[in-house]
């Protein structure tokens, strides 16, 4: 046995590791002279985390300088044309005022209110050449702007009325009842001017207000989620509104595809937006970057023959060149395509998110991670090609890690070839092999190419195991291939891909074949399940918001519509339910198991966790239910994440390494 390392004390206490400071998102002020973070730490109390705006140095000379300060925080900034600095913060409330407001903070000078909207304000944007700002916000049945919706929202708190009636599905979003506000799209030309609505949203989209404004701010692109006569007639457009009128100028959208994600061109003649082919029966997810041209309302897919998905995207200032990013092959790195239509990678290794572009469009700034590098600001020259960018120095390190990262490769039975990541922790050898923990991602269209703070291997490594990380069939980053191999078979394709892997991690002489254990949040969780039922291998499982009654789940997820269309109709079509539902199975597990779920999950329902937990008792299997009445899909506030991370491990030690069970502190 390895004892526990002694690497980075960071991930040996999971107080200083819940306690580390997060980089979220990067600004950069239209002149490209300043470039802003927001970074979340613990609030005074050690209960939540608070969002502050750091300045860091688009050069990289000088150390980052924090510029707000408050017990509300402060996020998504975004600077205008005059170097004014937006942002959201919940700071200063006027009396029963709820939610965040815009706030402004001048070059020089103290913050003040840009805009309030009773309810609060969910996202926004700032024209980059006339400054006018748009920002989302909700309107109830019956309130034509901000002012009848407050009167509206303060009769319904004053009657202690909380009830929604519902037309059209979906009813449920995440963690949250949607409804009765429904998303409106406002938009304000100038200081002092009443904020025009442009357009409703509609209620359905997991996450609105991602709008865009054309760089003169005359006209304002948006998604909305139009429901269908029955749920797989669903879909999500993109609107494009006059931003003075708020009359729509075009709706783009079909029943086959989502369109999201709108951003104008560097002259407003055109938007770009991802567009994504719903799956079927029979054919998986198919992403894309298209354009539509407002003269005609062409749309020209922009990535023909592109193999993966593209994911985050910008467009240039300056010309017709796009950048975005797209997971590949255990990363995510940042592409760069030309007006002429080729595509070049510019980053070597490592995941990108929050790009944003020069004014000459000759530098990118984005926030850079790995599976073993938290985000952390660099500047990326767009000329390049498969480049390291340049760190910047902010805050957000986590000191030296307890082991290295290396790569597990193999061959799966259809010939594909199989990878993933394999934490080792420090001292790991022939004579002294860790125990192996399997680490199954969720998505299942996903990839663990970046940082989590989640699901991270190190505080497991600095424990002395060894973190499996594998991207098995459904995977991203492995090209159009890697869905088709695996489509329509949630159990079948994707869990003979990870035992594969497993098998391969197993066979190295630094790893204990004897000791090892498997575990998985969300699809994770459902492969957790699956493997529990169909193999004895494992000396524990930790199932995560996993589903394991596929019937009851698509029923009672946020996301029927989505599910049905994989599984079918479980009236006429009953044959993948039955084939991929581990609860048919329940008798067949031997191994001990964790359930770990939250009571505001609302798209793995929480009835799926406990009716695990029911059946491994009444089946006699050794198991523990971890439960959060107040978490949703992921488990985030510090003290839970941190009782999370423990009784995990504390598990893994009782049933892998035969250690007497210790009970977390405060459970």
């Amino acid at each position: 046995m390895i004892a526990p390392s002694g690497g980075s004390s960071t991930f040996r206490d999971l107080s200083a590791f819940t306690a580390c400071p997060r980089v979220n998102s990067l600004a950069l002020s239209v002149d490209g002279t300043r470039l802003v973070a927001a970074v979340q730490s613990l609030s005074g109390d050690g209960t939540r985390y608070v969002s502050a705006l750091w300045e860091i140095d688009p050069s990289g000379e000088r150390e980052a300088l924090r510029l707000t300060r408050s017990d509300k925080g402060e996020s998504g900034p975004v600077f205008g044309p005059d170097g004014t600095l937006y942002f959201l913060s919940g700071r200063a409330p006027e009396e029963g005022d709820e939610g965040a407001a815009l706030w402004a903070l001048p070059p020089r000078g103290e913050a003040a209110v840009a805009v309030r909207h009773p309810g609060g304000i969910a996202a926004f944007t700032v024209a980059r050449d006339s400054g006018a700002l748009c920002h989302t916000a909700g309107l109830l049945p019956g309130a034509a702007d901000a002012e009848e919706h407050g009167e509206l929202r303060a009769a319904r708190k004053d009657a202690k009325v909380t009830a929604i009636l519902y037309e059209s599905g979906p009813v449920r979003a995440w963690d949250r009842d949607l409804g009765p506000e429904e998303p409106h799209t406002f938009v304000r030309a100038g200081a002092g001017e009443e904020p025009v609505v442009a357009g409703g949203q509609g209620i359905g989209l997991e996450n609105p207000g991602d709008a865009a404004l054309s760089p003169d701010g005359t006209r304002v692109a948006y998604p909305r989620f139009v429901p269908g006569r029955v749920p797989d007639e669903h879909r999500t457009a993109v609107v494009v509104a006059d931003a003075v009128s708020g009359a729509e100028i075009r709706v783009v959208g079909d029943p086959e595809h989502i369109y999201e994600a709108p951003r104008f061109t560097y002259d407003g003649s055109a938007v770009v937006c991802r567009r994504m082919r719903y799956p079927t029966y029979d054919d998986p997810w198919e992403v894309t970057l298209v354009r539509i041209d407002l003269t005609d309302g062409t749309v020209g897919d922009l990535l023909p023959g592109f193999d993966n998905w593209p994911g985050e995207v910008i467009c240039s200032p300056v010309d017709d060149t796009l950048f975005f990013v797209s997971d590949e092959l255990g990363h995510a790195p940042v592409f760069r395509r030309d007006p002429d239509g080729g595509v070049t990678r510019l980053t070597a290794s490592g995941a990108y998110g929050s790009l944003t572009v020069a004014p000459d469009g000759r530098t990118l700034y984005a926030l850079r991670h790995a599976v073993d590098m938290p985000p952390t600001p660099v500047r990326i020259a767009a000329a390049a090609v498969d480049r390291t960018p340049v760190p910047l120095p902010a805050p957000g390190g986590v000191g030296d890690l307890p082991g290295t990262l290396t790569e597990v490769r193999t061959e799966a039975d259809d010939g594909f070839v199989l990878r993933g990541w394999l934490v080792l922790p420090e001292g790991a050898s022939a004579e002294r092999p860790a125990p192996l923990l399997v680490a199954v991602h969720g998505g299942p269209q996903f990839s663990w190419n970046g940082w989590t703070w989640r699901w991270n291997p190190w505080p497991f490594a600095a424990r002395g195991y060894a973190v499996l990380l594998p991207d098995p069939a459904l995977s991203t980053g492995y090209g159009q291939i890697n869905h088709r191999r695996g489509w329509g078979q949630w159990g079948g394709r994707p869990y003979t891909d990870v035992i594969a892997l497993t098998d391969a991690a197993e066979a190295r002489d630094d790893i204990d074949a004897s000791r090892t254990a498997l575990a998985g949040g969300s699809y994770g969780g459902y492969l957790a399940n699956r493997v529990a039922t169909s193999t004895d291998r494992f000396k524990a499982i930790i199932s995560h918001a996993g589903p394991w009654d596929l019937w009851m789940f698509q029923g009672d997820t946020d996301a029927p519509w989505y599910f049905q269309r994989i599984f079918g109709d479980p009236l006429t079509r009953p044959d993948r339910y039955e084939a991929d539902s581990p609860h048919l199975n329940v008798a067949r597990i031997r191994t001990p198991v964790l359930v770990i779920h939250g009571a505001k999950d609302y798209r793995v329902p929480v009835g799926q966790g406990a009716a695990l937990f029911q059946e491994l008792q009444r089946y006699e299997v050794p198991a523990k239910y971890l439960y959060f009445p107040d978490e949703n899909h992921w488990v985030v506030g510090p003290n839970h994440a941190r009782l999370w991370y423990e009784t995990f491990l504390n598990f893994l030690d009782h049933h892998v390494l035969g250690a007497a069970w210790r009970q977390p502190g405060l459970l």
